[in-house]
């Protein structure tokens, strides 16, 4: 295949179909506990680390998104949990015991429901995060990479993996290594799951929205800031989540 951005936008729109076609069941059952959650006045909370962060940015705060939304991110250990700035470090996303932390800081009830992502779904703060969230009763929804994950040894003590813990597993269709245009001599450019977590989280939104009217509710979604009555629109719904969505952060 010829290195370009063509080769690689035919990839990517390839892979994209491939996900919307396979994991059109899954994104149903993950629209279903969502909208569940949000009918018992419940908050998605999202949460990735790396790369996988953009994931929690397409489901918390965004325009033509679910207001009754929140973004955890490890950073809530430096901004709302007074640990020092240097702790924030390319090998924290491997420590199982920040995630008891990260939830004692998020503005968490029992009816909340979670979107966790991680292409890899190995590391330890994301494993020990989705175990605490099962335990402690909530619905959880993982988006990682099934080849990926499927070649890597879990790095939480337990052995288990984030798909281990979900109550719905979404398969973001990256290959191992997330890059997709393989280099001569070795190596790959051209990653994909960022792109298609955010297709993944898109359809579930639109999906949790198609139940809420179904049901003859009137979804709580955001319009843009950026257009002529937005930010009045978005505030008068974000007060009837006072105190438990995070903008900002």
């Amino acid at each position: 295949m010829t290195l370009s951005a063509e080769s690689y936008l035919a990839t990517v729109t390839a892979t994209m179909d491939r996900v919307a076609a396979s994991q059109r069941e899954a994104v149903g059952r993950a629209a279903d506990l969502i909208a569940d959650a949000i009918r018992a006045e419940g908050v998605v909370h999202a949460f990735g680390t790396g790369h996988s962060e953009a994931l929690s940015m397409e489901i918390a705060g965004r325009a033509g998104g679910l207001v009754p939304t929140n973004r955890i991110a490890l950073r809530d250990l430096v901004l709302l949990g007074g640990a020092p700035a240097d702790l924030l470090g390319p090998t924290l996303e491997r420590d199982p015991t920040v995630a008891h932390r990260l939830y004692e800081l998020a503005p968490i009830r029992p009816q909340d429901v979670f979107v966790v992502a991680s292409n890899s779904g190995v590391n330890g703060a994301i494993v020990e995060f989705a175990a605490l969230v099962k335990e402690r009763g909530h619905g959880l929804v993982a988006i990682t990479s099934a080849q990926h994950s499927g070649q890597m040894t879990s790095r939480h003590p337990s052995g288990r993996k984030l798909a281990d813990f979900a109550d719905v597993v979404l398969d973001n269709g990256a290959p191992y290594g997330d890059a997709t245009l393989p280099l001569p001599g070795g190596g790959a450019v051209g990653a994909v799951s960022s792109i298609t977590a955010a297709l993944l989280a898109q359809q579930i939104t639109v999906e949790v929205v198609a139940r809420l009217l179904d049901a003859g509710e009137r979804p709580p979604v955001y319009l843009s800031a950026n257009i002529s009555g937005g930010d009045e629109h978005n505030h008068a719904l974000e007060a009837r989540y006072a105190g438990r969505i995070r903008r900002g952060s």
